[in-house]
């Protein structure tokens, strides 16, 4: 009775409760740490106004002029601005995370030699019966010196060790630095012509001499240890320094014991998590592919000495042997940095009370894994499949959070608007995505001349870029979607097994491949079936070989470590499938779990030691498991998906993300097409009825629905192209949403504007009376805010409200009505119902962004960009000045202001 009760109760619709992590947080860049307590005040009032939740702390290179101010990082003065800023971040309901390092990767000028990014090299001699090697056994490392800068480095330079004893290391922007040195010898290796290895490295002397008689013909390999010399990118003052050997336990141990140092006495209570940007060490020269500990390390994991199969290892062949021990090789680097590198990481920082948000991709592991081992899996980007990769980790994992670093180079400098960031938000939201990052904000003084700090990556989401004014809308729509979001549980229908050994037994032009999104995978059909579950409505996670070892099958279904429950999981022509992974496809389908195989069966184990045997175990277990009544091999996609009974929703057009509730489903949904949606959705999940929310506009209602001839509910929307709305299903009361139809024509608003300058600069331009259009044609020089406004009669003929239309927007509108405001438009929509007097008066205040006062800055050739390190590089070509950097000289006005047309349409409301 109390279940009965229970799923017939009527409920009302209602947002959920906006919490600090359902609003967007932003990257905080601390340039050169040249912060102080007042400005930080100041700066954090204007984000909190603006609907900011929280704000992740990252310091980086410093500005030029402003050295005096700069704070080196995790000094005591540096603390003191850290503890400072919980401190008012607390007062304000902000929350805080920071990076675990200045810039990216992790490293400074405490990681010494000993504990950096390493590389291997070598050397292949051959000797005959009896000869002796007259030449040295040494390795010159060549040297490199790199600079994040546009400019070359001056022909003088001579830098030092450490590199933290070198003067100006905010000017330099070292990048990569490698000292012409001797490398130490890792071992040197005898080969004979049957393949048996003696070790002889004991036999070289200090000075490279062999001290050995070739007892036969050999092959010797020697092998050096080399200094990578990658340097932190875009470091901070005090944060200048090599990265650190992320494969390595003393490396992060030392790395972060500094941070237990500098934080000895400070209270972190409002610090929430600590944050790492993706590897990005091998974007420098060369590949950081070793640590001292690699033998050791290899034979624990793969059963054999690699120093055995060095040749075998180091040729360029594509020979079956070769493409195994790489395999091999690959495998132990990919386990190195889950286990030296991210888990104790994570270790450290639970031991505090914190959480940790990571970048995983771009490394050479399996990401998902790395993805896995944290709290907070972050992406980012513009390709879904890309996202997938946190997203799914945080569904199978049971995460309640996936963030994404939000619009990091959304466009040029300067272009991009408040409706782009939307789209690009709902994009995320799509792939699975539920915690927004923007990138980012920088920290600038209140009283600086215009405009201001910023960073070269950016969208620039700070107080100085006029859109400013209507930041507020976008966080808003953030926040609320967020709110719905954060709530629940993933509820996807598929795992689609990721891969990785098939990439890591693929030759390649360096020793290790990286994982970021479908790079690798390209023309695969593992994309092709991504590709094709995304366009279709079939629903999925990715999932790794660990990830799928901790699953078991619950009354059909494959149940994941995080309590997700799939209908069943795809291998997409996977070609090397390890046997322990064969094992548990196994286990499921005994249980009644279903396994689909897409175009081909699973062909070989991959790797090297005892491959005979393992491979006669992988044939038996293959067919053990092509035999079973619940695995199914198909060419065709959608057979595969009926087999295992994935659901799918059949949504034109539409691009949506599913949640599950206790009372049913959460629906995120965008028209991504170029048409307007105004129709009945059915929707694959059960359900008696649905609510209806625009999170743009704040609006809800019951929504109006019906159920079709397959027994399946169907949802009414409007949607116009680049609108989004939420769904959530369940029994409604209260009032109904409220949709309208057109009943009539629309007529355009004729007669002068009144046009008046409210705010920005370089000066406001005088008051006039105008037709619409660009605001350029009165100056081409303004970013800032200006009101249009009309006084109209409302048009003849009966209607229950009218369709407000602006036309073009260049960028933003805040729309008052007789005095009253009505909403914020951020775009692409411009469009609002109304209702309408006898005789009204309508204020447009439109704000566009900063590009105009840019172009004139730079055509007058003042000097803004006054950064150290990459100082602003321009994204395109063409856009690229004499000196290096980004000009927007060459640009013509942006338009802004009120474009138009304007017009009003008669609308009726649709009753239910």
């Amino acid at each position: 009775m109390l279940l009965f009760v229970f799923e017939t109760t009527t409920a009302q619709v209602k947002w959920p409760v906006i919490t600090q992590s359902a609003k967007p947080w932003t990257r905080w860049w601390w340039e050169g740490s040249a912060v102080d307590k007042s400005g930080l005040t100041a700066a954090m009032a204007q984000y909190e106004k603006a609907g900011l939740g929280g704000l992740e702390i990252t310091p980086i290179y410093g500005i030029k002029g402003k050295e005096q101010q700069f704070i080196p990082f995790l000094t005591p003065k540096w603390m003191e601005m850290l503890q400072f800023t919980l401190q008012e971040a607390k007062r304000l309901n902000l929350g805080i995370d920071m990076a675990t390092g200045t810039g990216w990767p992790f490293g400074g000028p405490w990681v010494t030699d000993t504990d950096a990014s390493k590389y291997l090299a070598f050397k292949k001699y051959t000797l005959v019966s009896g000869e002796q090697l007259e030449m040295k056994i040494v390795f010159l490392q060549e040297p490199i010196v790199r600079s994040a800068n546009s400019k070359p480095l001056p022909k003088d330079l001579v830098l030092v060790e450490p590199i933290a004893a070198n003067k100006d290391l905010q000017g330099l922007a070292l990048d990569q630095v490698r000292f012409a040195k001797p490398l130490p010898l890792v071992s040197l290796i005898a080969y004979d012509e049957k393949g048996q290895f003696t070790d002889i490295t004991y036999k070289v002397d200090a000075q490279g001499k062999l001290n050995w008689t070739a007892p036969y013909r050999v092959s010797l390999y020697a092998l050096f240890q080399g200094w990578h010399g990658k340097m932190v990118e875009r470091a901070a003052p005090g944060g200048e320094g090599l990265a650190i050997d992320h494969f390595s336990s003393p490396a992060i141990d030392h790395y972060l014991g500094h941070f237990d140092k500098a934080f000895a006495g400070s209270d972190l209570t409002g610090l929430r998590s600590f944050f790492n940007d993706s590897y990005e060490v091998d974007d420098a020269r060369g590949q950081a592919n070793w640590t001292p500990d690699l033998f050791d390390a290899f034979r624990k994991k793969r059963g054999y000495d690699l120093r055995n199969e060095l040749p075998a290892l180091l040729t360029v062949d594509s020979s079956e042997k070769h493409l195994r021990v790489l395999y091999d090789y690959r495998m132990t680097i990919s386990e190195l940095l889950l286990e030296k590198f991210t888990r104790p990481w994570h270790q450290w920082a639970s031991a505090k009370g914190k959480l940790i948000r990571n970048q995983s991709h771009g490394s050479p592991s399996n990401i998902l894994d790395l993805y896995d081992a944290i709290d907070i899996p972050e992406t980012e980007g513009t390709d879904i499949l890309r996202f997938k990769f946190a997203t799914s980790t945080a569904n199978v994992s049971g995460k309640p959070l996936a963030s994404a670093e939000a619009a990091t180079w959304l466009n040029e400098h300067f272009q991009s608007s408040l409706g782009d960031v939307k789209l690009a938000i709902d994009k995320y939201f799509v792939g699975g995505v539920n915690h927004i990052f923007y990138h980012g904000t920088n920290y600038s003084p209140q009283n600086e001349i215009w405009p201001g700090w910023l960073f070269y990556a950016a969208v620039h989401f700070t107080p100085a870029n006029p859109f400013w004014k209507d930041f507020g809308a976008l966080n808003s729509y953030v926040a609320r979607c967020q709110s719905f979001l954060q709530l629940g549980k993933s509820d996807n229908d598929v795992l689609l097994y990721f891969p990785f050994h098939d990439r890591n037994s693929q030759p390649g032009r360096e020793m290790l491949h990286h994982f970021d999104g479908m790079e690798g995978f390209h023309g695969s059909k593992f994309e092709e079936a991504g590709e094709e579950l995304l366009e279709e409505g079939y629903t999925f996670d990715l999932i790794s070989d660990l990830q799928l070892l901790k699953a078991k099958a619950v009354n059909g279904k494959i149940q994941t470590a995080g309590g997700g429950q799939y209908q069943t999981i795809l291998l997409a022509d996977v070609k090397y499938l390890p046997l322990e992974t064969l094992d548990k496809l196994i286990e499921l389908v005994k249980a009644g779990a279903k396994v689909v195989m897409y175009e081909n069966l699973p062909q070989d184990v991959p790797g090297y030691f005892q491959l005979a045997s393992r491979k006669a175990a992988f044939k038996k277990k293959l067919q053990e498991l092509s035999s079973s009544k619940n695995a199914f091999l198909n060419n065709h996609l959608s057979e595969l998906m009926k087999a295992a009974a994935v659901r799918q929703e059949t949504f034109k057009h539409l691009q949506f993300v599913r949640r599950a509730y206790n009372n049913g489903h959460y629906y995120f949904i965008s028209n991504t097409g170029k048409s307007p949606i105004t129709d009945y959705i059915p929707l694959s999940s059960k359900a008696k009825g649905a609510a209806l929310f625009d999170p743009m506009l704040d609006r809800k209602g019951v929504a109006m629905t019906k159920t079709g001839s397959d027994g399946k509910l169907q949802v009414y929307v409007t949607l116009e192209p680049g609108e989004s709305c939420i769904i959530q299903t369940g029994v409604f009361g209260g009032e109904g949403f409220v949709y309208t139809k057109p009943v009539g024509d629309a007529t355009l608003i004729t007669g002068k504007w009144n046009l008046e300058f409210l705010s920005g600069g370089p000066t406001l331009p005088a008051s006039t009376a105008t037709h619409l259009g660009s605001w350029t044609t009165i100056s081409e020089t303004f970013s800032g805010t200006a009101q249009y406004s009309i006084r109209f009669k409302k048009p003849a003929g009966k209607a229950d409200a009218w369709e407000l239309n602006l036309g073009a927007v260049g960028e933003s509108a805040e729309v008052f009505l007789n005095g009253k405001r009505l909403a914020t438009l951020i775009g692409p929509v411009y469009k609002l119902t109304i209702p309408l007097l006898a005789d009204n008066e309508l204020r447009i205040v439109v704000t566009n962004g900063m590009a105009n006062r840019i172009i004139d800055l730079d055509k007058r050739g003042v000097e803004w960009k006054k950064f150290y390190n990459t100082n602003m590089p321009a994204r395109l070509p063409a856009n690229r000045g004499a000196d290096g950097l980004f000009t927007a000289k060459g640009w013509e006005p942006k338009a802004s202001g009120l474009l138009g047309p304007v017009t009003l349409r008669p609308v009726n409301y649709i009753r239910k």
